[in-house]
C-alpha cells in the first residue's frame, strides 16, 4: 500500500501534493479534548449522560423564560 501511495504522490501535481500534505499535518495536531483537563472531560462526559438521559431542559424552554433578558 505505500508503495502504491508513493508512487501516487512521485507521479501527483503540486495541487494534490499540497492537499496531501495538509492532511498529514492536520493528523498530527493534537486533538482539542485531549488538551482539556480530566475533570473538564469528565464533567462534559457527565453533562452529555444527563442529556442522554432526558434530563436537560429543551432550547426552546429555556429561550422563552429568559426572553425579556435578550431582547433589548
Amino acid at each position: 500500500m505505500r508503495k502504491k501511495i508513493k508512487k501516487y504522490i512521485d507521479e501527483a501535481d503540486d495541487r494534490v501534493v499540497n492537499m496531501i500534505f495538509s492532511m498529514l499535518e492536520a493528523d498530527k495536531e493534537k486533538d482539542w479534548w485531549d488538551e482539556l483537563p480530566e475533570e473538564v472531560q469528565e464533567g462534559i462526559d457527565r453533562a452529555i449522560a444527563e442529556l442522554d438521559a432526558g434530563k436537560g431542559i429543551p432550547h426552546e424552554q429555556v429561550m422563552k423564560k429568559y426572553k425579556k433578558w435578550l431582547s433589548k
